[in-house]
């Protein structure tokens, strides 16, 4: 049989177009996003500053890193602070030495701390899992409730790259004891602008 004949026969055979499922009893607190999005992200390891503007930023990027080694930003804000990486192509080797990455998240989801971010805010996709240690702006009125919220929002969304990230990295199954850092940075700190 020819490849034709099977892809028209597996067309012919698909099932009738269903209406998605109402989900709308899944909604989650959007009045106490942010709050909760602390809590869940603090619970994982991670930590988070509610800050006003970019200058409390640098203020606490100062007091909690080490701003001696290699800090690298896709914001201009911070670019007298890090150096700015607007996703150029360069040599991915180039960034083995990153102390601390700074980027913005589109988004963040209350319900597993996690952020969302594509290749629009990130800079080169490794930025974010080469670095030692991860810092996220994230505006606080973005903070969704749930996934299903999250789903929502990228769903009709154009982008080349996008993921969620939920830090700090962590295994517990060596020796059952918990390791940070152990297939990324070994700590997310988040920024909640606004």
């Amino acid at each position: 049989m020819s490849r034709e004949k099977i892809l028209a026969a597996v067309a012919m055979n698909q099932p009738a177009t269903m209406p998605l499922p109402d989900i709308s009893f899944l909604k989650g607190d959007f009045e106490n996003a942010a709050e909760n999005f602390t809590t869940t992200l603090t619970n994982i390891g991670g930590r988070v500053f509610n800050v006003a503007n970019f200058a409390e930023i640098k203020t606490l990027i100062n007091k909690h890193f080490d701003t001696n080694k290699r800090l690298v930003s896709t914001l201009g804000e911070l670019s007298d602070i890090a150096e700015l990486n607007k996703g150029e192509a360069i040599d991915p080797h180039t960034l083995e030495d990153i102390e601390l990455t700074i980027i913005k998240a589109h988004f963040a989801v209350a319900e597993n701390g996690a952020v969302w971010v594509t290749d629009e805010v990130m800079g080169q996709r490794v930025l974010p899992f080469i670095c030692q240690h991860l810092a996220v702006v994230v505006n606080a009125d973005s903070v969704v409730p749930t996934m299903h919220e999250a789903y929502q929002k990228i769903g009709s969304g154009v982008y080349g790259f996008g993921t969620f990230i939920a830090g700090p990295s962590k295994t517990a199954d060596i020796e059952q004891s918990l390791v940070l850092g152990a297939h990324g940075p070994r700590s997310m700190t988040i920024f909640l602008l606004g």
